[in-house]
């Protein structure tokens, strides 16, 4: 009998000590790629500088720096499942380098990542936040994926992460979404010991998503608020000589995503509003500069067997030169985001700009920035004569809306792109891409008589998803 009590007893003491484990699922997935690059020029400046100094100086032909590379990411995600309803989101980025390469210096911010380009080169934390379906709605708690709303427009989701408050409620068939996101904090802690005065930059967002489907069509359309206030240039104190500033955007971002037959058709548009400039002292209220611009996306696929058409438009309104007292566009007020990269050189924030660096033109004219201030087209066809095999030809065009002062012509240029991936099993696929720049004269800069040359880029991609 003792015996018995014995072994019950053990059995009980394992089943207390093993709680935790039979109460927690986790869910594993992610992403490695092994890429290489070949970029044939890495300015389109086409004159011969003098570089370096002393006797290591040297002229140097602009024209004939190419670069080429190998470079990799892993990314993993897991998720904790406590419950059915409650789960911890966790997501890492690792040995994100390129093959050979110099290390980053400590500290060097990282445009795709929470965490410096140092810590990537390692490892570095990108999500942790708590998921709960409570009978109430959803709750959102941590480090989230930033700016993500409607179509891929616009999205910042490849960027840095933010600490955000998320909570999601359907009604019907509406969902209402609330979010707070913590962007920047500079209240007096343990890592900030400076004097601050309310400083942070917070973001405020309200929205509601509409679902329908019907036997011909299904899709989406939806709706966000959203409030920005920049306190990062306003003053420790007040006073007569204070200059300090804030900065109040309001966007109004309406959408729709919809597929009827074998037409797929999305949109987004967005107003922005506001104050870019609003002086804390009101007798330099004349410096005060207001907020004015426009952003649109139209995109359609059409689908016939195995073969596919499609289209894009945007547009980007750019500030005007000639009203110093009103922003109407341009980087900081309205772009296309990160997410989307419609070309393999101009505007692809994700392997050109991030692992090449900005391509120059003259007078501070770069490529490789996030697309703005533009008048954006490009037409496309896809064929996929095997369900393994996804092969596509895209010709972009690009203007500027507004040129900087000065300038002497706003065409970026044409951009040809052939892409072919390959999926060798469900879970591994290869992807080759060529792309030939037409360079536009926007990049002459201020000089018709400086010279650019054209282009191209030669990318090769084997990606794992599991």
């Amino acid at each position: 009998m003792k015996r018995f009590w014995l072994v019950l007893l053990s059995l009980g003491l394992v089943m207390a000590f093993s709680v935790s484990a039979f109460a927690v699922d986790v869910k594993v997935s992610g992403e490695y790629y092994a890429a290489g690059l070949y970029l044939n020029k890495t300015e389109v400046v086409n004159d011969n500088v003098y570089r370096g100094t002393g006797t290591a100086r040297v002229l140097v032909d602009k024209a004939d720096e190419s670069t080429a590379f190998y470079f990799q990411r892993l990314r993993i995600g897991t998720d904790f499942i406590v419950s059915p309803c409650l789960k911890l989101v966790t997501r890492f980025d690792a040995m994100e380098r390129i093959w050979g390469g110099a290390r980053s210096a400590a500290g060097t911010a990282d445009a795709q990542s929470a965490g410096s380009r140092e810590e990537n080169q390692n490892i570095a934390f990108d999500l942790a936040y708590i998921s709960y379906t409570s009978p109430i709605g959803l709750f959102l708690v941590g480090y989230q994926p930033d700016y993500e709303w409607g179509t891929v427009f616009g999205n910042r989701t490849s960027g840095p992460t933010a600490g955000q408050l998320t909570y999601e409620v359907p009604i019907g068939p509406v969902i209402l979404v609330a979010q707070y996101a913590k962007e920047t904090d500079k209240s007096i802690s343990a890592v900030t010991t400076g004097v601050t005065t309310d400083q942070d930059d917070d973001s405020y967002r309200l929205g509601a998503i509409y679902k329908f489907g019907t036997d011909k069509a299904k899709g989406e359309v939806g709706g966000l608020l959203l409030f920005n206030r920049y306190a990062g240039s306003k003053a420790d104190y007040a006073g007569a000589t204070d200059i300090g500033h804030l900065t109040n955007a309001y966007k109004l971002i309406p959408y729709f995503k919809t597929q009827f037959g074998p037409v797929a058709f999305q949109g987004e548009f967005e107003y922005t509003f506001g104050d870019a400039v609003k002086m804390e002292n009101s007798a330099l209220s004349s410096h005060n500069v207001d907020i004015s611009a426009w952003s649109a996306f139209l995109d359609a696929t059409v689908t016939f067997g195995p073969v596919y058409f499609g289209g894009s438009f945007v547009y980007l309104s750019g500030d005007d030169p000639a009203t110093k007292d009103k922003a109407e566009g341009g980087a900081g007020v309205n772009t296309a985001g990160l997410d989307w990269n419609p070309c393999l050189i101009m505007f692809n924030t994700i392997d050109t700009q991030y692992w090449v660096g900005s391509i120059d033109g003259h007078d501070g004219s770069v490529i490789d920035n996030e697309m703005s201030n533009i008048y954006f087209f490009q037409g496309r066809v896809g064929v996929k004569p095997i369900p393994q095999l996804d092969t596509m030809l895209s010709v972009s065009y690009g203007t500027a809306d507004k040129k900087p002062t000065d300038y002497v012509n706003g065409s970026y240029g044409w951009e040809i792109d052939a892409t072919g991936t390959y999926k060798i099993t469900n879970n591994l696929s290869y992807m080759l891409g060529i792309g030939y720049l037409f360079t536009g004269d926007y990049y002459k800069g201020t000089n018709n008589n400086n010279k650019t040359v054209d282009d191209y880029m030669i990318i090769n991609k084997l990606t794992l998803s599991f």
